[in-house]
């Protein structure tokens, strides 16, 4: 069974294709109606000046979040580029560990074929380098949820974040890092987003020490969820928790 801090995550559920009745489901389609309505930005171009997705502002430009201290370390985000970050995600991903959650095992194309769409998409995704202490130590996906396939299949909530999360290297995990910092994690989150009023994650249902990791970085159980790839445990760190704390 895999420590508290390993990858919580399997391969995000893919976009959805257009096909009969594709009308009917619960995925929101990105259209300047939608983003008015939403308080966002319309598309611009392709990728920002700091070489994240397109229309960062989808979560309130993580690029720019500021480092925090945790008591592992300094740690910051900084979102992925291809050209400097690939081969090293792609190390990541072959790790047996990672392997048998994230499915993204092989040469670095399939990696690279994860991480194109994300990057060139409309930014309800941004893959990040967890940068703990100067080196870069996890992988992460800050997505909107309320944007993103999960959506079918759990009540999101406007401005819902989602995180995924791979701890990358062997010697960090069992430490209790993972659960460090999906606290700061979260927290940079709320700090960021003021119209998020939850983070949530879907870890498998069958990792209890993943789950708990979650549980000790502030989220709760909240629901049993049947994904596309799995069984997942619905968890959820209320901004109105944490505020009344």
């Amino acid at each position: 069974m895999p420590p508290a801090d390993a990858p919580t995550h399997h391969r995000p559920c893919p976009a959805p294709e257009a096909g009969p009745g594709a009308e009917d489901t619960l995925e929101l389609r990105l259209t300047d109606e939608l983003l008015a309505l939403l308080g966002e930005e319309a598309p611009g171009p392709r990728c920002g000046p700091q070489g994240g997705p397109r229309n960062a502002g989808l979560l309130d430009r993580p690029a720019e979040w500021k480092p925090v201290t945790t008591r592992a370390g300094v740690f910051q985000l900084v979102p992925v580029r291809l050209e400097r970050d690939l081969a090293l995600i792609s190390r990541w991903m072959n790790d047996p560990a990672v392997a048998a959650f994230w499915e993204l095992a092989g040469a670095e194309t399939v990696t690279a074929g994860h991480l194109t769409p994300q990057l060139d998409g409309d930014g309800r995704s941004v893959p990040c380098l967890g940068v703990l202490s100067g080196v870069p130590m996890s992988y992460w996906e800050i997505y909107r949820a309320d944007l993103d396939p999960l959506a079918r299949h759990c009540g999101v909530r406007p401005h819902d974040t989602g995180i995924h999360l791979l701890i990358g290297d062997a010697d960090q995990r069992g430490h209790g890092i993972g659960t460090t910092l999906l606290r700061a994690v979260s927290e940079l989150v709320l700090d960021n987003r003021p119209r998020c009023t939850r983070v949530v994650a879907e870890p498998d249902l069958r990792n209890t020490p993943s789950v708990s990791a979650f549980l000790g970085a502030g989220f709760r159980y909240s629901a049993e969820v049947e994904l596309p790839d799995k069984r997942a445990a619905l968890m959820v760190r209320d901004r109105a928790h944490r505020d009344q704390l």
